[in-house]
């Protein structure tokens, strides 16, 4: 059964991506599914918002996707691909590599009875649920996310939002916010 899904690669995503994903081991057993297959679940999941139990039986079992998922996260992976094609798409635009100007801001976010652990009562919106704080550049391009519960305030999201990101955007000088930053 090979069934398409609008967030599989086409080919020209998949040789952007690919530099970017380990390799496969010359040595041991030969993997049961390619990088491939397995970088067009994870977009699936992505790009849906399903759990990765309800993975599609035409995709490799989810403990396998989101072994690979983890395993890439933990290795910096998918930071060196974002930051990679961020610094494209801003070289393609006109724009310096790294950015000097950004804005912050956030967002609640309702969250169902059955969610993770992480989230608060936003007074304000009167929302159940997690704040996603976000940073991003003058194209809306993002620099840093951060999420929060959604009771902590916009000062708090904000400092941990911003921490440690002098090394990874060194020439940022100018942040944009609203008045509750």
């Amino acid at each position: 059964m090979n069934t398409t899904y609008p967030s599989d690669l086409s080919d020209d995503e998949w040789k952007c991506i690919q530099h970017y994903l380990p390799r496969e081991p010359l040595r041991g057993r030969p993997p049961l599914h390619s990088l491939r297959t397995i970088c067009n679940a994870i977009f699936y999941v992505l790009k849906t918002g399903c759990p990765w139990r309800y993975l599609p039986s035409s995709f490799p079992p989810w403990q396998a996707v989101f072994s690979h998922f983890r395993r890439w996260r933990l290795k910096g992976n998918w930071y060196r691909l974002f930051t990679a094609l961020r610094t494209a798409e801003r070289e393609r635009v006109g724009k310096e590599p790294d950015s000097s100007a950004a804005i912050m801001d956030s967002q609640s976010v309702k969250t169902v009875e059955e969610s993770a652990s992480i989230s608060g009562f936003d007074t304000h919106k009167h929302s159940k649920g997690r704040k996603r704080h976000l940073l991003v550049d003058t194209l809306g391009l993002p620099l840093s996310v951060y999420v929060t519960p959604a009771d902590m305030h916009d000062t708090l999201g904000a400092r941990r939002l911003l921490a440690g990101l002098a090394p990874v955007v060194p020439r940022l000088k100018k942040v944009w916010a609203d008045g509750a930053y």
